[in-house]
């Protein structure tokens, strides 16, 4: 069997507090635990100019009908494709936001052994998607070492893609693959190598950053309302109409009347009430916009 060296990692190293965790009580692990996490916000708090980096490459690439791509496996794969599914219903995207896991869909809810070691298989899951020179591919491994992840970089690199790797070592490997390096290091784990701790917690803070930042800068929001949200259920289309309300200080059978007569679009019902217009005039201004509601106004 071919060897690995992971012993340098500091996500492999042993955390000093937690030596003892099969002797302590719940609530003194769960202490531990607790005390650890605030660490990661800090961790994260460091590397936000990489961040807001990507951000802006993000919403740079997506005017120009480019989307976000997540790549990853096990654990940051399931982060990456979370994200990206979430978007749908928050934001209303199509294909603009994919998530990629190793070894495929069904590597969600179970593991799929092998596939992370494969470049090859990153590159035959990118090349299903088409990628072009207006796609962000963002890899995203705790240990910065992962097979599939480099892979991933080194195939859309190829196809002009924009590359973005996450890491949660400094010096990681994947960051030479990678146009953007995003490095959080948030230290040995409580668990000794389980990634899916304090490592999957920043890995979820930054995607929750690059996702909401990025809609934001392409007028999917509204001062702070999902203004281009997706009403799919009963909860969600009483919270577009208290959107359309809040917006506008409207009474709550106008706010109902405007989403009608727009299509159920929370935007376009905000603009035929600020604005005083009708359906076709108020889509008409959204297009010329780009979507942006406070410009239509």
């Amino acid at each position: 069997m071919e060897k690995v060296n992971i012993r340098h990692l500091k996500t492999e190293k042993r955390n000093q507090k937690t030596t003892e965790l099969d002797l302590l009580n719940p609530l003194e692990i769960i202490t531990i635990m607790n005390e650890e996490d605030y660490s990661v916000v800090d961790a994260v708090g460091k590397v936000l100019q990489d961040i807001e980096a990507c951000i802006k490459i993000v919403v740079e690439k997506q005017k120009k009908g480019g989307r976000l791509i997540y790549v990853g496996a096990g654990t940051s794969g399931r982060l990456g494709i979370l994200d990206a599914v979430e978007c749908v219903p928050t934001f209303s995207t199509k294909d603009e936001v994919i998530g990629i896991i190793a070894g495929g869909n069904k590597a969600f809810v179970q593991a799929v052994e092998g596939a992370e070691d494969s470049k090859e298989l990153a590159q035959e899951d990118l090349s299903q998607v088409m990628l072009n020179e207006n796609d962000v591919v963002v890899a995203i491994t705790a240990s910065g070492r992962t097979p599939y992840a480099i892979g991933a970089l080194d195939y859309a690199n190829k196809m002009n893609a924009f590359t973005v790797g996450i890491s949660c070592n400094k010096g990681a490997e994947l960051s030479g693959h990678a146009n953007l390096a995003i490095e959080v290091d948030v230290g040995p784990e409580v668990l000794t190598g389980s990634t899916r701790l304090k490592a999957g917690t920043a890995q979820k803070m930054i995607l929750n950053m690059i996702s909401t930042a990025s809609m934001v800068g392409i007028g999917k929001v509204y001062k702070n309302l999902m203004v281009d949200m997706k009403a799919t259920n009963l909860k969600l289309k009483e919270r577009s109409i208290g959107i359309v309300v809040e917006c506008t200080g409207c009474e709550r059978n106008e706010a109902e009347k405007a989403l009608l007569m727009a299509h159920n679009s929370i935007k376009a019902a905000i603009v035929i009430i600020l604005a005083d217009i009708d359906y076709e005039e108020a889509k008409e201004r959204l297009r010329k916009n780009n979507g942006f509601v406070r410009s239509c106004i």
